[in-house]
């Protein structure tokens, strides 16, 4: 017999600008965090991952204080044109930000 997890952990993957404004929002949810300084493969920015802890009932509050606090943006990278004689980089836009969740059911929890 196999029972239904009463505490997840939510790994949430979000740009490095927006980790004071996500850790408010997270913390008045009743969230216990903590966070880990990483960069992303693609662009090679700056980001953080969020180590997240709460009830199963306070998941859906939890994600919409991420969805508010980690918003989407457009930034520019410069690239060089295939074929031109010149190096001339030209921007290409690209989005960025938001967040990536990953829900974990936890089997266990202690706080010590």
């Amino acid at each position: 017999m196999t029972t239904a997890p009463i505490h997840l952990l939510l790994m949430a993957v979000i740009q490095d600008q927006d980790l004071e404004t996500a850790t408010k929002a997270l913390q008045g949810v009743g969230a216990s965090l903590t966070y880990l300084s990483s960069a992303g493969g693609f662009l090679g920015r700056r980001n953080a991952t969020l180590l997240i802890g709460l009830p199963v009932e306070k998941e859906k509050q939890a994600l919409e204080a991420l969805h508010t606090a980690c918003r989407q943006r457009i930034e520019y990278m410069t690239l060089p044109l295939e074929g031109s004689p010149m190096p001339m980089p030209a921007p290409v836009p690209v989005t960025v930000g938001g967040a990536t969740v990953f829900a974990l059911p936890v089997e266990r929890f202690e706080q010590i």
